[in-house]
């Protein structure tokens, strides 16, 4: 008989209490020495100190980071590292990196507990083969630990399904490699890239902070749920395939899931998983992962709805990277405010590494450096608006569609990094919403 993983699923009730739960019953710490250097890595997707930030199912709540340092520190534990590697609108900002921890309380964290906490993009990095020829650079403090504790939102994600333990490390990349993730190779694609980080992860546990859930992430444009789930797992794959049936989906319906169980000959219908605490069909609820768009992938539904004529822009594909995917969502709802009845030039907008132009369209505005270079000398294009950087600039992106007839307000650029808090402001005074869990006191 083959070996069995452990994965717990506890109901979230008590502060300290339900994080303890949750790590005992899978034995989360069996591996873990008093004298490990342990490495957490929550996620911290985005932050923005223009608004209040909307955390609730986009970042890992604080409560469950300090619950899990208490835990560490019960256990002897006395080297643990907090890092993260958010995405910001600005790459070369270097405060607010430090603003989040300070809002979030993770400077208390290392007052109180001795803890360190860091943006890993002020650290080094270590190159690291995870497949043949394929070489990514992760955090050196992450790689050179013992102990690595993986604390993602349970949520599903627009490009990979889910983004839960295993996709949470992404974010310990360097931004040359997280780009590099987002290959325009029809096999080793974003998918492939990612079902690959176990193979070189230290080892550790899985803990998917489900207190606040989210459909159609990873951002602050999905739909946020209190949940009060917490799963975890000493084995990273076992506690994402648990997550991704408890947010409606078999692993094999996620391709990364898939990937990474075939590469180390495991099944993926949980038959070598024993499931501890709550039942999956007890707690499972569907949560969809990505917007909808035309049946042809030209338009986003609402956009059809509004009667929108004379714009394609087609579904984002797996190519399109965090930065160029982080500016859509401003933009989309930017254009759909345009409208004002009349059908635009015949505008294409195309995104990405791989798209190509539709043949017969009058205007086709390139976003990024990556589609320019891609189509740059396409002859099926009539007249190119190119917006080219990585990221793009908004004022950029502005004048490309002022000059393809479609007059999205300027107020755009202004206003990019308060879009996170408008969004927010459909839980603001709910009760099941409390900012609490976001704050050490």
């Amino acid at each position: 008989m083959g070996k069995t993983y452990q994965v717990s699923i506890v109901g979230y009730e008590r502060p300290g209490e339900s994080v303890r739960k949750a790590v005992e019953l899978c034995n989360g710490f069996e591996a873990l020495q008093s004298d490990s250097r342990v490495f957490i890595k929550p996620n911290v997707v985005f932050w923005t100190t223009v608004t209040p930030f909307p955390k609730w199912g986009v970042i890992t709540t604080s409560r469950v980071v300090e619950d899990m340092v208490v835990l560490l520190k019960d256990w002897g534990v006395s080297y643990i590292t907090i890092g993260e590697g958010m995405v910001l609108i600005n790459p070369k900002d270097k405060t607010t990196p430090d603003a989040a921890f300070e809002y979030l309380g993770y400077k208390t964290l290392e007052k109180r507990y001795g803890v360190k906490c860091f943006n890993i993009h002020d650290r080094p990095f270590l190159s690291v083969e995870i497949d043949d020829g394929i070489s990514l650079k992760f955090s050196k403090d992450l790689m050179e630990s013992d102990f690595l504790v993986s604390l993602p939102v349970l949520k599903t994600h627009a490009q990979t399904v889910v983004s839960l333990s295993i996709k949470n490390m992404k974010g310990a990349l360097d931004m040359n490699s997280r780009k590099r993730c987002h290959s325009p190779d029809p096999v080793k694609d974003l998918n492939y890239m990612i079902s690959r980080f176990p193979r070189v992860l230290p080892q550790g546990l899985a803990l998917l902070d489900g207190i606040y859930t989210t459909e159609r992430g990873p951002g602050f444009d999905g739909k946020v749920r209190r949940s009060n789930l917490l799963i975890a797992s000493r084995d990273f794959l076992s506690a994402d395939m648990v997550g991704a049936k408890v947010l409606g989906y078999d692993p094999m319906e996620v391709p990364h899931l898939a990937y990474a169980a075939e590469d180390v000959s495991r099944a993926t219908d949980l038959s070598d998983i024993k499931v501890i605490g709550e039942q999956i069909q007890k707690v499972a609820s569907k949560h969809q992962y990505t917007f909808p768009y035309t049946e042809d992938g030209n338009l986003p539904l609402p956009m059809k709805r509004l009667g929108i004529k004379g714009l394609s822009y087609p579904k984002y594909d797996l190519s399109l990277c965090t930065y160029c995917s982080v500016l859509a969502s401003p933009l989309l709802t930017a254009i759909a405010l345009a409208w004002k009845g009349q059908p635009w030039d015949d505008v294409e907008v195309l995104t990405g590494k791989i798209m190509k132009p539709t043949p017969g369209k009058k205007k086709t505005i390139l976003i990024g450096k990556c589609i320019y270079q891609a189509n740059k000398d396409n002859p099926q294009i009539q007249e190119m608006i190119p917006v080219k950087g990585c990221p793009p600039p908004v004022d950029g992106i502005i004048k490309a569609f002022h000059k393809a007839g479609i007059p999205i307000d300027p107020k755009l650029g202004e206003e990019t990094e308060k879009w996170p808090g408008l969004f927010m402001k459909r839980y603001e005074g709910k009760e099941a919403f409390d900012e609490s869990f976001f704050r050490i006191n």
